[in-house]
C-alpha cells in the first residue's frame, strides 16, 4: 500500500512568491547588494592609491613655478565610475524590490500592526532611521565619487606638460566615498530585514485575530437542541381491559298468596 503523507498547516499555507520580501530572490538581492558595497569600497581605496598627484617646479630664472601631474588619472578614473556606477545599480535595484514587495501586499498586512505597542513604534522608528541614513550615505558617497570623476578627467591628455596650475583630489576623499557607501549598503540591508520583521509581526497578529473570531463565533452560535425522531411500531399490541359489572342480586321474599298451598 502507497504511504499517506500527513498533511499539515505549513502544507495549507500560501507559498511565498518571488516578490516576496522572505522569498529566495529577496535575500539574493540584499547579499549581492552588500557584495557590490564592498566592491565599491575596495575601488574607491584602488582610486585612493593610485590618485593623481602634483609637483611644483620652476621654469625659469625668474622664479616663476608650474605643476605637473604625476600620472594621467586613467586608473582612479575608472574605479572611481565603477563604483560610482556600481553603487547606484545596486541600490536601485535593491530599493525598488521591496517597493514592489511592499505594494503588493493586502491592505490587511499593512494596517493589521497596532500602533499603540511598543514593538510597532520601535519597528517604525528603526525604518524611518535606515531610511534616512541609507539616502544620506549613498548621496555623500556619490557626490564624493563625482568630485574625484570631474577632477580625475580634466588632465587625460598632455598630463606631462608644465602648467601654471593644477587640481589634484584632496587627500582621503576617495577612501571616505568609499566608508560612505559601503555603510549605505549596510543601512539598506537594516531597512530590509526590519521591513522582514514588520511583515512577519503583522501576519502574527492577523493570524491570531483570525482565530479569535473563529473562537468567538463558535462559542457565541446557540446551542443545537437535539432533533427527536418517532420511530412506528410494526405491530402495535393493544390490550383489552375487561371491565366487569357488577351484579346485584335481589332477594326475593316470599309472598303470602293465599292462591297458593
Amino acid at each position: 500500500m502507497p504511504k499517506t503523507k500527513a498533511v499539515t498547516h505549513a502544507d495549507l499555507a500560501p507559498s511565498r512568491g518571488s516578490t516576496d520580501l522572505g522569498s529566495k530572490l529577496g535575500v539574493f538581492l540584499i547579499v549581492l547588494t552588500i557584495l557590490c558595497g564592498l566592491c565599491c569600497f575596495i575601488l574607491c581605496l584602488i582610486a585612493e592609491a593610485t590618485r593623481s598627484q602634483m609637483t611644483w617646479s620652476s621654469s625659469d630664472e625668474k622664479g616663476k613655478y608650474e605643476c605637473v601631474y604625476s600620472g594621467s588619472g586613467k586608473t582612479p578614473l575608472l574605479c572611481a565610475a565603477s563604483a560610482f556606477v556600481g553603487l547606484a545599480i545596486a541600490m536601485l535595484i535593491e530599493h525598488t524590490f521591496m517597493l514592489v514587495a511592499v505594494s503588493k501586499l493586502p491592505p490587511s498586512a499593512l494596517l493589521t500592526l497596532d500602533p499603540d505597542l511598543g514593538s510597532s513604534r520601535t519597528l517604525t522608528w528603526q525604518a524611518g532611521f535606515f531610511f534616512v541614513a541609507t539616502w544620506i550615505c549613498f548621496a555623500v558617497g556619490e557626490i564624493l565619487l563625482l568630485i574625484g570623476l570631474s577632477v580625475e578627467s580634466g588632465h587625460l591628455r598632455n598630463w606631462f606638460r608644465p602648467k601654471p596650475s593644477c587640481l589634484v583630489i584632496q587627500e582621503g576623499m576617495f577612501s571616505a566615498a568609499g566608508v560612505f557607501a559601503l555603510t549605505s549598503v549596510f543601512f539598506a540591508a537594516g531597512l530590509y530585514l526590519t521591513a522582514l520583521r514588520a511583515q512577519r509581526i503583522s501576519r502574527e497578529q492577523e493570524n491570531a485575530q483570525r482565530e479569535m473570531i473563529e473562537a468567538s463565533a463558535l462559542y457565541a452560535s446557540p446551542p443545537r437542541s437535539p432533533h427527536l425522531t418517532t420511530i412506528a411500531r410494526e405491530n402495535p399490541i393493544f390490550r383489552e381491559t375487561q371491565i366487569e359489572q357488577p351484579s346485584f342480586v335481589f332477594p326475593i321474599g316470599y309472598s303470602k298468596d293465599p292462591n297458593l298451598v
